[in-house]
């Protein structure tokens, strides 16, 4: 049987596969908008935890993979931390410079990791909050572990997909089971195996032969969004992106007059958040 964990691989290697570099860089551009007002930010309690998990030092230097907007990288600039930050989407590296203009240690390159020239043994840690799945795999952890000082740290921050409430979600399903099943199926999975898959995704980490020690933890959030916010929401995950525009706009159409019709003005929901952190051995 196929772990859960093995078929996000899957899913992200796909991505990796179907669509070139190129394209992957504006993967997100277009909703860079949408994702810098809509994402989840992390809970401060797991970015304390990481911190001092990570044994980060008060001068650490941190080179962020795939920073986007800013979202996680602020958190971590206002420990003081010198960071540098890459960022593949014009349009998502702008964002990070005007969210972090107030830090002068941040940095944001418009770059990819593949395209970094890498500066070795120069960091107390690498973090990738939520995009080390579009990391070419054939550098993945070799890149990362090369650019770390002795026993630097690599940090995976995961922000899940949101949840709605079931009675919402219930509203939702019957949408998708008419006009997107996949996206049905989608929905359903995340429900029934978020937890579990992002957990086992540490074992690649250690199964990559160059880290060691391990550490995970969880935490749940709740949330509340328009649905306005929360239509915007969905339209930056890839399963959306992905979709034929006039399916697209068709779809959340759909979605908006069902919401409007059974849930007033706003939703609650739920998100996961988690964190792998290892050491470079």
């Amino acid at each position: 049987m196929v772990k859960e964990s093995e078929k996000l691989q899957d899913w992200c290697s796909e991505y990796v596969a179907t669509y070139t570099s190129e394209q992957r860089k504006i993967w997100y551009s277009e909703i860079a908008d949408a994702y810098n007002k809509t994402r989840p930010r992390y809970p401060q309690q797991l970015i304390n935890r990481v911190v001092k998990l990570a044994e980060l030092p008060s001068n650490a230097k941190i080179l962020e993979i795939g920073c986007g907007p800013g979202i996680a990288t602020v958190p971590f600039a206002e420990f003081g931390f010198a960071m540098l930050g890459l960022e593949p989407s014009q349009q998502a590296c702008q964002l990070a410079r005007q969210n972090c203009a107030t830090y002068p240690s941040v940095e944001i390159r418009n770059q990819t990791l593949e395209e970094w020239e890498l500066e070795a043994d120069k960091f107390n840690a690498v973090l990738a909050a939520t995009s080390f799945h579009w990391v070419s795999p054939e550098i993945r952890y070799q890149k990362t572990a090369a650019a770390l000082k002795d026993k630097g740290a690599l940090i995976l921050l995961w922000n899940e997909v949101v949840l709605p409430q079931d009675e919402v979600y219930l509203v939702l399903h019957e949408v998708y089971q008419n006009q997107a099943p996949s996206l049905a199926e989608y929905h359903a999975k995340e429900r029934a195996n978020q937890a579990e898959s992002i957990k086992e995704l540490g074992q690649n980490i250690i199964d990559s032969g160059l880290y060691e020690d391990l550490i995970y933890e969880q935490l749940v959030s709740q949330i509340t969004y328009s649905i306005e916010d929360y239509l915007a929401l969905l339209q930056t995950y890839s399963e959306y992106i992905a979709l034929d525009e006039q399916k697209r706009t068709s779809l959340l159409a759909s979605l908006r007059e069902a919401l409007e019709k059974n849930c007033g003005n706003s939703l609650k929901a739920s998100y996961l958040s988690a964190f792998h952190i290892a050491k470079k051995i």
